[in-house]
């Protein structure tokens, strides 16, 4: 009986791990499509409308302090990204290098998984109050980056 009943769950476990296996391996580029075009559009501007802010002349900044690093694994989009963290750091990566550069030229440091993984772990309750402390520090710096209309 208790081979019957292993035999059983592997039979049910099956389709699913048969579904995983024929994932392809995506690029970064085809997920920055798949979970960040929607709302960041394929050029990185963002839109007015939907109040998302746009990549070039901000994020390399952002991702240039420590606040904004951690910042960046907690936008609503990474969070639900249904990504690993391997591929949220190839992604960001992706993003950084199409729309990071800043006025000094020195490219962003990329993200590492484990620096994705340690980040996404520290707790940000509000991360819209965050991204104040991120444009704030920046600003104190004297770094201006794109409009966040949220309150």
């Amino acid at each position: 009986m208790p081979l019957l009943k292993s035999l059983s769950v592997l039979i049910a476990l099956l389709p699913a791990a048969l579904a995983a296996a024929d994932q392809p391996t995506r690029s970064p580029h085809t997920n920055y499509i798949l979970r960040c075009a929607g709302c960041h559009g394929f050029e990185g501007l963002g839109t007015t409308e939907g109040d998302i802010p746009a990549f070039p002349d901000s994020v390399g900044y952002i991702a240039g302090t420590e606040l904004g690093r951690t910042y960046m694994m907690h936008v609503p989009g990474v969070v639900g990204s249904s990504l690993n963290d391997r591929e949220i750091a190839e992604v960001m990566n992706y993003v950084l290098d199409v729309w990071g550069e800043t006025e000094s030229g020195a490219p962003a440091v990329p993200f590492t998984e484990d620096e994705v993984t340690r980040r996404r772990a520290e707790p940000v309750p509000d991360v819209v109050a965050y991204r104040r402390l991120v444009v704030d520090e920046l600003a104190a710096m004297g770094v201006t980056v794109a409009d966040y209309p949220w309150p």
